[in-house]
């Protein structure tokens, strides 16, 4: 793999993630080492994928790379584009009862003939560590989260790593999802922040953003968030994961650092940018996630950390 070496603007203080994210995994792996030691177990994570989507087949690849990192034991259930609902359901209600299964992993997004509803609701919330359940969702709610959706959590993560204060803060999250956006806007107000919560409907959304300290975005729109949109100073959390292979397209987004990128282009056939357009917001933010670099290390990070807490919920 082609490492992306990113360096924004003389301004904003770059949140790279990496260092965190090994500190959490070491931990994982020191509590699993003693699991084992005292209780003679190790956590196990079952991931399910269907389908041969090149990308979901990538996130499941580093998910399973992570658990054999801190020594969780994991298991790939691949399926064929052709699985139903009903006997991808079938696979979960298995996994649901087997007593060496911990976590259950159901890799999104799913083909068509597949309600994607129907098979995050069969998961044992008890083994739902992705946090994508029902329960799990009206627990964080409530405030009282067991499993929290790894990538806010790690969002949370980063943001007390580097003392980042969150009490009374102004807050805006663009992007509504139940993987993202829903569940970042209520660790946020957990931790007494002022949140606003943006979409597609939202109007004059430059108008509303330029009012947060705090800026998460996670819309899945190549470098939408520019200059106009952030706050002189702000803290911005860029979620987002898209290619871009254009020349021209890579040259307006990366500024002075084009060329390293376009000759990533070469060598790869695309380069990686995320929701916000890192020149612009380098010229501005105060701080700001890498894309790669930031928030997706610390996606697989906090599964690692989901998948461990679920065994010791299950085992004490």
């Amino acid at each position: 793999m082609i490492a992306e070496n990113i360096k924004t603007g003389p301004r904003a203080r770059l949140l790279e993630a990496a260092s965190l994210a090994a500190r959490i995994k070491d931990e994982v792996k020191a509590e699993v080492e003693r699991m084992v030691a005292e209780r003679g177990y190790r956590p196990c994570l079952a991931a399910v994928r269907v389908g041969d989507d090149p990308a979901s087949a990538v996130y499941v690849r580093n998910k399973i790379r992570a658990c054999e990192e801190v020594g969780i034991r994991s298991e790939h259930h691949a399926l064929p584009e052709s699985t139903g609902t009903s006997e991808l359901l079938e696979l979960i209600s298995s996994l649901n009862t087997r007593e060496d299964v911990d976590g259950i992993l159901a890799q999104l997004p799913m083909p068509s003939g597949v309600d994607e509803t129907v098979i995050i609701e069969a998961i044992d919330p008890s083994k739902d560590v992705d946090g994508f359940h029902p329960v799990s969702a009206g627990k964080l709610a409530m405030g009282r989260p067991v499993f929290v959706p790894c990538t806010p959590a790690g969002i949370i993560e980063l943001l007390d790593d580097n003392g980042i204060e969150l009490r009374g803060t102004n807050a805006c999250v663009v992007g509504r999802s139940q993987i993202v956006g829903r569940p970042m806007a209520q660790l946020l107000l957990q931790r007494d922040a002022t949140v606003t919560i943006c979409h597609s409907r939202t109007r004059d959304l430059p108008a509303v953003t330029r009012n947060a300290d705090l800026l998460v975005v996670a819309i899945g729109r190549t470098g939408f968030i520019r200059r106009d949109h952030i706050k002189s100073g702000a803290t911005v959390i860029d979620v987002g994961m898209n290619k871009v292979s254009d020349p021209d397209e890579v040259r307006s987004l990366f500024g002075p650092d084009a060329e390293k990128r376009l000759e990533v282009v070469a060598k790869r056939g695309y380069t990686l940018v995320g929701d916000v357009n890192p020149a612009e917001a380098a010229e501005v933010a105060g701080m700001l996630t890498p894309v790669p670099g930031g928030v997706g290390l610390l996606t697989v990070a906090m599964l690692m950390k989901n998948t461990l807490k679920a065994a010791n919920l299950r085992r004490r």
